[in-house]
């Protein structure tokens, strides 16, 4: 020890022994499950927050007929399904983590903790057709009017509110006609009610998974699907045994002379992608000719329907890269971006870094907290003409007109104008004309409409909005759908919990008594 620090010789002392992990067995490693499961889970209060009769009668609805094998039960694929888009993850890995997780079976209405999985993975595909967009947004309106009718039973400060200022009263009247499906649409149809409430809007796109797409790579990857569908239609006692010539070595390499370059001029690019789109024609000529000779010799034609579509949607490639290449223009109407998702439509943005986006377009409303999905197109439309479908929604939900409306520009039409004016509504925008000299009330102050750009982000950066991973355009639709429901799940448990956290507070500091408090959300 001479000639070593004191506090090099403590330090030392006091570090731990290492123990050796191997020695430990399942059978010795001690579990909880002996204990209660600890009602601050978020699963478990958010289990207690859905009003899953409602939701799950809805789901059920789908299935008219009770002959066969029963379905699964409604809570567990609804339940998952909010796992899922919760959490961000894939679909393996959600039925991963119920398997290995006693809070989320609990959420999924579990009596007990199972090692079995609820359903394969694989069957999320068929539940995303069976939840469409319609079902998912009338799942979502009964939760919202859930979270209202919460709100009122938490908040004892609302009772003073007249009873036409709230929701309390049509959510009643909805609960004794025994309406789940317009438990928050078809409310009440006074229109003796005053505008109430702020309704913002925005549009937003929600890019599909799918590589950035060139006319180059849309033509080279068509190509080699019409050389796949050749091997498969290909019959040496039928066709002869000479097979037809497809030169695919030669148009690959000539795809890679180009598609390899940095920095590729108009010229080639020009070139290479007439050259792809011969090799395209003779393809489809190939295939259209080896198609006549089933037909003619009385045979069935040896191909899906899957590709059979995929010869339709190659057909309408090469004509509209083709007009394009004659012409010399970039853009055509209904334009195919994608070889396996056909829908899929270039959006054009103007953003800063995303001037064009591909996927579909979102109309998106924000009124009292909650996230409504009013419209979904594959195809770009304008903002402006979406503007008073949202406010007779927001009429259709909350059983009256709202007082303000905040939105961009592109929705303050002159039309519009005139419309909301009618209807009493201020539109809180810039007014049309010469800016007046003196500031006026109704112009939007910086930071009033960031509630629905921080939506939509969280939408995008926490749910995953921003990179729709389904294939199909029915499953791609429930995917988006299911992320706004997720959105306003979050939203309920927020304020449920700011409720409570407000009545313990005035509780304690003996507010209640002695003065008369208004709360508004």
């Amino acid at each position: 020890m001479q000639g070593k620090p004191l506090k090099e010789v403590r330090k030392r002392a006091v570090t731990p022994q290492y123990v050796s992990p191997n020695q430990l067995t399942i059978c010795g490693f001690e579990t909880p499950f002996s204990q209660a499961l600890s009602s601050e889970n978020r699963w478990v209060k958010l289990s207690g927050l859905i009003p899953w009769d409602k939701i799950v009668t809805q789901y059920d609805k789908q299935f008219k007929s009770n002959e066969g094998r029963p379905p699964i039960s409604g809570r567990i694929v609804l339940g998952a399904v909010i796992i899922k888009h919760l959490l961000s993850l894939t679909d393996r890995e959600t039925i991963l983590q119920i398997e290995e997780n006693v809070f989320m079976q609990y959420f999924l209405g579990y009596s007990s903790f199972t090692n079995e999985a609820p359903f394969s993975p694989s069957l999320f595909v068929e539940i995303r057709e069976r939840l469409s967009l319609g079902i998912v947004n009338s799942i979502s309106d009964i939760i919202v009017a859930h979270g209202f009718e919460l709100e009122q039973k938490s908040n004892p400060l609302s009772k003073e509110k007249n009873n036409d200022d709230t929701l309390s009263t049509t959510n009643k009247e909805n609960n004794e006609a025994e309406k789940p499906v317009e438990a928050i649409s078809s409310l009440t149809e006074k229109t003796s009610l005053p505008n109430q409430g702020k309704l913002l809007m925005d549009a937003t796109v929600a890019p599909q998974n799918i590589t950035f797409p060139t006319d180059l790579k849309l033509l080279n990857e068509a190509r080699e699907k019409s050389e796949q569908l050749i091997d498969k239609l290909y019959q040496p006692i039928l066709h002869g045994k000479i097979k037809v010539r497809t030169y695919r070595n030669i148009a690959r390499k000539a795809f890679l002379n180009t598609a390899k370059k940095k920095s590729k001029t108009n010229k080639e690019i020009y070139k290479a992608n007439g050259s792809q789109l011969r090799y395209l024609k003779r393809n489809l000529g190939h295939i259209n000719d080896l198609k006549a000779a089933y037909v003619s010799n009385g045979l069935a034609i040896p191909l899906k329907q899957r590709e059979e579509e995929y010869i339709t949607v190659m057909t309408i490639v090469y004509e509209q890269q083709s007009a394009m290449h004659q012409t010399r223009t970039k853009s055509i109407p209904n334009r195919i971006v994608n070889l396996h998702q056909r829908y899929v439509r270039p959006i054009v943005r103007g953003k800063e870094g995303k001037k064009v986006e591909f996927g579909s377009k979102l109309q998106v409303s924000l009124s009292n907290g909650y996230t409504f999905l009013d419209r979904l197109s594959w195809d770009n439309f304008n903002e402006g003409s979406c503007l008073m479908s949202s406010v007779e929604n927001y009429k259709n939900r909350f059983g009256y007109y709202p007082a303000e409306v905040l939105a961009d520009k592109i929705y303050c039409t002159r039309e519009n104008r005139r419309q909301l004016k009618e209807l009493h509504i201020e539109l809180r925008a810039k007014p049309l004309g010469r800016p007046p000299k003196q500031a006026q009330s109704n112009l939007v102050s910086p930071g009033e409409r960031n509630p629905i750009e921080g939506k939509i982000g969280q939408s995008k950066v926490g749910y995953g909005l921003d990179n729709i991973k389904a294939k199909l355009q029915t499953t791609s639709e429930s995917w988006i759908a299911s992320i706004i429901l997720v959105v306003n799940l979050v939203n309920l448990t927020r304020l449920i919990t700011f409720c409570l956290n407000f009545i313990i507070i005035l509780f304690y500091t003996g507010i209640f008594g002695r003065k008369k408090w208004r709360l508004s959300f």
